[in-house]
């Protein structure tokens, strides 16, 4: 007992093999059987799985007969250890008659004695640890007790086990889906790159496109449900060696288990994302969602986690900067491009004072008049050596490296100043400007004094200004949010939430803050005419704003179709490449004298209002 016990205290799932088969060896010499053998129980599928035997079978068949047991399918002695507590003996008896024929006709013994002694854990029967002896055997009660302790020593053994196994998956699991987790796949990845494995090693980084609308309108429990559906889905039409991880909210990485190069890769990253694609029955509802998927290679011995996963990373950013519900594949243009984030963060900061920075102004019309009814000011970077920059090329990096306070209020104050001096002109007179803000600008401290400074300076009135903040900015501190709207609405200034629909607010924010409009999301606006999902959110979207009383503007608008589509759904006020795109103040000042931008939408009864004439 003492040295089987000293044996077991220490074995760990990895070392519970080898350990059991050293004690069954010491038993079936101590007790002198001819063989014996350690099974576990899986209480749910009702299965007798063999952990260990002694001494192990010469030539075992593929596969191996006894090492699953199904206790429905097995013979009446085997089935009843499923519920046996106490040592259960055969020996060569006539109640055990038909056993003893089974043994002789599998086997060619004329007889044996069998000794099972369960394996019990708070009371159920978790195992069975047996014994075998050709011949006639008699287990003496002494025995039968030394077995009942050492079954004991093993069903302790298999609950830790069990118990650290479930730590482990936990551990190593996402736990909505069950799929793996980043430190489970940073440990995978580790193992794959390793010198001397076989590569290239792909990667595919895939984000789900506008999730977070999904559960804004239908609910968050209906988004996991969609999560759990893909990630059924994902397990079903991968390969069972691929490691598939999720890293939460809607971003997951895959690795497949077999080498690819760059065109198998990206063939592959397309067939899963038309598998992510398809439709998915979410309550009553059957939506879909697209998926952008940034692929990545590396190659064992040369190439760290960290590496591939940023190279991912960044292909995964074109794919989503190229609209969305797209594949690409890290190259050497966008090791380029990720060169230049890197330029413009050394050198922002000397351009926000050197005068390289300009401001170009998009115009937004009503589509039923085509009359300019605001500009939206946006600002550009005249670089020395890349050209004409734009905000997309330095903002995030501007907001990356605390550079987004000072950058923001050289916006302000140059947009002001031009809208004054529009204003002095007799121009603008009937449009507000909208101007940007950043997360820091909206809570700092300061940001309501500086702006009514700047509106005083210029002598704007505030309800001429409106500010425009992005959805994920409203919940970073809604607290401060709220102080400084207010602040700011004391004023006049009007305030729009920009990109309204990507997931981040509800309808809670929207009651909270002092909101005068909202902007639809250019992503939903692109695809209206073409995608049926996008225009239900577009028309919740617009009946949302109408039940609150608010603005509602359509972004994005490239297409006739589009622009039609929102006049009837009841957005007529819109910006877009359709209608203009954003120019330098003195192109501006060419529509701003005319009053209106000409469109041809052909709407009913509208089409003589889109020729140019005073506002």
């Amino acid at each position: 007992m003492t040295q089987v016990a000293s044996e077991l205290m220490g074995v760990d799932a990895q070392t519970m093999v080898a350990s059991s088969e050293r004690v069954l060896s010491w038993l079936v010499s101590h007790f002198d059987v001819d063989f014996s053998y350690l099974r576990h129980t899986d209480l749910e599928r009702r299965e007798s799985i063999l952990i260990a035997e002694w001494p192990p079978r010469e030539a075992i068949p593929d596969p191996d007969p006894i090492s699953v047991a199904k206790f429905d399918e097995a013979d009446p002695v085997f089935a009843s250890l499923e519920h046996t507590t106490e040592p259960f003996l055969i020996r060569p008896t006539p109640e055990f008659a038909d056993y003893q024929r089974t043994i002789r006709d599998s086997s060619g013994l004329s007889s044996v004695s069998v000794a099972s002694v369960p394996l019990v854990s708070r009371g159920l029967p978790t195992g069975v640890l047996g014994f075998v002896k050709e011949g006639d055997r008699e287990w003496s009660t002494r025995e039968l007790n030394v077995l009942k302790a050492i079954a004991a020593l093993f069903a302790q053994l298999q609950a830790r086990v069990v118990a650290e196994e479930r730590l482990r998956y936990i551990a190593m699991h996402d736990d909505l889906t069950g799929l793996a987790n980043r430190r489970a796949l940073l440990e995978h990845m580790e193992d794959r790159l390793r010198s001397g494995s076989s590569g290239p090693v792909a990667t595919f980084f895939l984000d789900l496109d506008r999730l977070k609308a999904l559960n804004d309108f239908l609910g968050h429990t209906a988004g996991d449900n969609f999560i759990r559906t893909l990630a059924t889905r994902l397990r079903e039409n991968l390969d069972p060696g691929d490691v598939i991880a999720r890293l939460g909210g809607d971003e997951f990485v895959i690795v497949p288990a077999k080498p690819m190069d760059a065109a198998a890769a990206e063939r592959e990253a397309m067939r899963i994302q038309q598998l992510i694609g398809r439709r998915v029955t979410v309550g009553e509802e059957t939506v879909s969602r697209g998926a952008s998927v940034g692929v990545a290679l590396g190659i064992p011995g040369e190439t760290t986690v960290a590496d591939v996963l940023r190279r991912a990373d960044h292909a995964l950013l074109s794919a989503k900067s190229s609209g969305g519900n797209g594949v690409a594949v890290f190259t050497d243009a966008m090791r380029a491009q990720f060169e230049l984030q890197d330029d413009v963060e050394l050198n922002l900061r000397g351009a926000v004072s050197d005068g390289s920075l300009l401001l170009h102004y998009q115009p937004e019309v009503d589509l039923r008049t085509g009359r300019v009814v605001a500009l939206e000011a946006l600002v550009r970077w005249q670089h020395p050596t890349r050209g004409l920059l734009p905000p997309g090329a330095f903002v995030g990096v501007a907001e990356a490296t605390n550079l987004a306070g000072e950058l923001g209020r050289w916006v302000i104050r140059s947009a002001a100043e031009q809208f004054a001096s529009w204003r002095r002109r007799g121009l603008a007179s009937n449009v507000v400007i909208r101007i940007n803000v950043s997360p820091v600008q909206l809570v700092s401290l300061d940001f309501v004094e500086t702006m009514e400074g700047i509106l005083r300076r210029y002598g704007i009135d505030g309800s001429s200004v409106c500010l425009e903040i992005t959805e994920h900015v409203v919940v970073q501190d809604l607290a401060r949010t709220q102080v400084t709207l207010r602040g700011l609405k004391r004023m006049g200034v009007q305030i729009a939430i920009d990109d309204f629909g990507t997931g981040y607010s509800s309808l809670s924010h929207l009651k909270a803050l002092p909101v005068d409009a909202v902007k639809i999301d250019r992503g939903f606006v692109q695809r209206l005419g073409a995608s049926a999902d996008d225009l239900a959110i577009v028309k919740s979207i617009v009946g949302l704003a109408g039940s609150f009383g608010l603005g509602v503007v359509g972004e994005g608008v490239e297409t006739t179709v589009a622009a039609r589509t929102l006049v009837a759904l009841g957005c007529y006020r819109a910006q877009g490449f359709l209608i203009a795109r954003p120019m330098p103040a003195e192109e501006v000042e060419e529509h701003l004298a005319a009053g209106r931008i000409a469109l041809d939408l052909d709407l009913p009864g509208a089409s003589r209002s889109f020729l140019p004439g005073p506002s």
